[in-house]
């Protein structure tokens, strides 16, 4: 298949035709569906790859045999994306968020991946055990500001921070942002910061209409007894 679309039988919709996606975007979601079965179905790769958790590719020799043929390119930058997040993959805690597998499993009808602010406002946003909304945002910042080096060692806690939640970030997008870090580490990190804030104050405006109508409904049942 080439790059760039996606038939509509795989994305699920009725109607014929191809959803247009972004060409690194639609092979890293091909990447990650095909990593996400690997993981599933041979613990023996899961474990090689697991293998290569916050390495540079060059440390992580039992993963070439599963991710070198999936390479779209040979520049450094791109490889370390592609072993990091086959490793990630692979090092997962096994608690899938609601909806993320069929995120993960198959590229989505979406042409655009969400960010790794998208995944820390979902984790924050889960009700009882959510991650604290300051935790997320010193772990977010502390990510904008690295190198590509510290990006990638840094990357593994966030993750598992995530994980911990049970939310996992849009591995496909994670791809395509750590491909393009060393030169678009500024407005990539102003995305996920952005992207955080505006997700976390939607779901303060739904909590409040949520408890506005809870208060409604609530004096409606007071007044119905009262004249009862």
């Amino acid at each position: 298949m080439s790059e760039g679309t996606i038939p509509a039988q795989q994305t699920g919709e009725e109607e014929p035709g191809e959803v247009r996606v972004p060409g690194r975007l639609a092979h890293a979601r091909e990447f990650v569906a095909a990593m996400l079965q690997l993981c599933a179905q041979d613990r023996g790769a899961r474990a090689a790859l697991r293998t290569g958790v916050g390495k540079h590719p060059d440390e992580a020799r039992r993963m070439h045999r599963y991710v070198a043929v999936w390479l779209p390119s040979l520049d450094e930058d791109t490889q370390r994306a592609y072993y990091a997040v086959a490793a990630l993959i692979a090092a997962r805690r096994d608690t899938e968020a609601p909806g993320q597998e069929g995120k993960a499993g198959r590229p989505p009808v979406s042409r655009f991946g969400e960010s790794l602010g998208v995944a820390f406002a979902a984790a924050v946003a889960r009700p009882r055990d959510g991650l604290r909304e300051s935790s997320a945002e010193m772990r977010l910042n502390l990510l904008t500001r690295q190198s590509v080096a510290g990006i990638h060692r840094h990357l593994p806690a966030a993750v598992w921070q995530l994980c911990d939640k049970q939310t996992q970030p849009d591995w496909a997008q994670l791809v395509v942002d750590l491909r393009s870090w060393r030169d678009q580490r500024g407005r990539t990190g102003r995305r996920w910061l952005q992207d955080f804030y505006r997700a976390r104050r939607q779901a303060e405006l739904a909590a409040a209409k949520d408890a506005a109508e809870g208060a409604d409904a609530a004096d409606a049942d007071q007044a119905a007894a009262a004249v009862s």
